[in-house]
């Protein structure tokens, strides 16, 4: 048994750390048996702790060398895909002042076109909620949510402008899990327009990241179409190459 709080604790703050250039991009970690004893703390816990790091793309481990530090600071406009992080938590970590603005909240049934697209099944009810998201006062993602209504509880007005996650994971006990993302770029419409206050002179297109998320009981639960002002947002990953088979 690993109690969480412990590796956790370690994760959090050699991410700090790391974050705040108490480690030097390139240098490498104490060794290990030193952070057992900083951290006071066994090797699978600290090893744990460091895997996280490893997947985040903030480490990388060296047989026979160590633990290195690849961590470079990017754009305050990053926007994160290998977490689900919502724009509230995003604008948080950029120390940004953030609000949401609901425009349309209504309920609907899943089509059958819709259902191919969507992941849904013909015939379910479902929440839809259109909503603005505001950075430093600037309109950036026009959100298009749909959410299971048999899986989210009695979704508001209020609920949406504050924070849907929060609401799911404190009021409700949700563990939300994963979430598969599809990248396209696609042209602006009238509503992007209206709502993203677009030059479409200047930019007729946006970044658009659907995403199909899944709970801890493998319900997938919503599926959001988010469309992002091109200026506004960069998007980061961490990727791994797997060797050949």
């Amino acid at each position: 048994y690993m109690p969480k709080t412990k590796y956790n604790d370690i994760y959090k703050n050699l991410k700090e750390k790391i974050e705040n250039n108490y480690f030097k991009y390139l240098d490498f970690l104490p060794v290990e048996n030193d952070l057992i004893k900083d951290y006071e703390c066994s090797r699978n816990t600290l090893r744990r702790a460091v895997a996280i790091l490893v997947k985040e793309g903030y480490l990388q481990t060296m047989q026979g060398k160590g633990v290195r530090n690849i961590y470079r600071k990017m754009s305050h406009k990053l926007f994160k895909l290998n977490t689900i992080e919502t724009f509230k938590e995003s604008a948080a970590r950029t120390a940004q002042s953030s609000f949401n603005k609901v425009v349309l909240f209504t309920e609907v049934t899943c089509s059958e076109n819709f259902a191919k697209r969507s992941g849904f099944r013909a015939g379910d009810e479902l929440y839809y909620i259109q909503r603005v998201h505001y950075m430093d006062g600037r309109a950036l993602i026009l959100n298009h949510n749909y959410f299971l209504k048999s899986a989210v509880g009695n979704l508001s007005n209020d609920i949406a402008e504050h924070s849907i996650y929060e609401y799911l994971e404190n009021n409700l006990g949700m563990n939300i899990v994963n979430s598969k993302r599809i990248i396209t770029v696609e042209k602006a419409d009238e509503i992007d327009e209206k709502y993203l206050n677009l030059n479409i002179e200047e930019y007729n297109c946006l970044a658009v990241v659907s995403s199909f998320t899944y709970n801890s009981e493998g319900i997938m639960f919503e599926y959001t179409v988010s469309r992002h002002k091109p200026d506004c947002f960069s998007f980061s990953d961490n990727a791994v190459r797997r060797n050949s088979p």
